[in-house]
């Protein structure tokens, strides 16, 4: 027994050294994100702005505020054809923190222009019901060579799909009726998403706009044949005394638009 054990722990001992050490195996990288540049979980990619997002009281802290209850000068009037006074000055009613259509008084447009972005706005159509179909509420959101965003009393109020509410006038009706009752506040967040061209002009993605019509989507992605990289916005006068407040535009941001150039 006093012979044997000794002779056990050399071998064990030989034997060991004579194994060759094991090659550590490459490490695997991970595969890439979308776009090819950034591999999964890269601590290099940089990172995404940081904003403070909205309350009910203030816009996304990246907003460009339009109308924040006190007046519009971001605005200019179009005088309807039959108007003697050409002055480009909106002329609808402020108060109360909100703008009035004041009927026939034209329509009020952006004086800037904006690329991919999201537009805000919440509207009241009147609370004293008159008329039915296309004469209660009417409005719209005419987005320059998007088409329009429908502004329409749908709270039990027939009319043709493709004109209520939250449709793409003339073309898409809304997925849903999200409507709230007359003189209820509504909101509309719309995402305008720019074709993407190449040197050529040519559409490689299409422009694509998304309705949110009371937190609701109501149009998803749905593809405009326009080839605009800025636009402009106004809002209608059709003779009804709608409302409107709380009216801001934020850029789209893109991914990664952080990185070195």
């Amino acid at each position: 027994m006093t012979r044997i054990l000794p002779l056990l722990i050399l071998t064990t001992i030989f034997s060991s050294a004579a194994e060759p050490a094991k090659k550590e195996e490459p490490k695997k990288e991970k595969p890439f994100t979308p776009g090819g540049i950034y591999r999964q979980g890269d601590m290099q990619r940089p990172r995404p702005t940081v904003i403070t997002p909205p309350t009910e009281k203030t816009p996304p802290s990246d907003a460009v505020v339009l109308f924040d209850g006190t007046d519009l000068s971001k605005f200019k009037r179009q005088p309807r054809k039959d108007d003697a006074d050409t002055s480009d000055m909106p002329k609808w009613k402020i108060e109360n923190g909100y703008a009035e259509i004041m009927p026939k008084s034209g329509q009020i447009e952006t004086r800037d222009k904006f690329g991919s972005s999201q537009i805000h706005l919440e509207f009241a159509t009147p609370s004293v019901v008159v008329g039915s179909s296309q004469g209660r509420g009417n409005s719209g959101v005419l987005l320059q060579g998007w088409g329009e965003v429908q502004v329409l009393d749908s709270y039990d109020n027939d009319t043709y799909p493709d004109g209520q509410a939250g449709a793409i006038y003339s073309a898409y009706p809304p997925l849903v009726n999200a409507s709230r009752k007359p003189g209820e506040w509504q909101s509309y967040d719309i995402i305008c998403e720019c074709a993407k061209l190449d040197d050529k002009g040519t559409v490689i993605t299409p422009a694509r706009i998304t309705v949110l019509h009371n937190g609701v989507i109501v149009q998803h992605a749905v593809e405009r044949d326009t080839k605009v990289q800025e636009f402009g916005f106004a809002l209608q006068d059709h003779n009804n005394p709608t409302r409107y407040r709380n009216i801001w535009v934020r850029p789209l941001h893109r991914y990664d638009e952080n990185a070195a150039k």
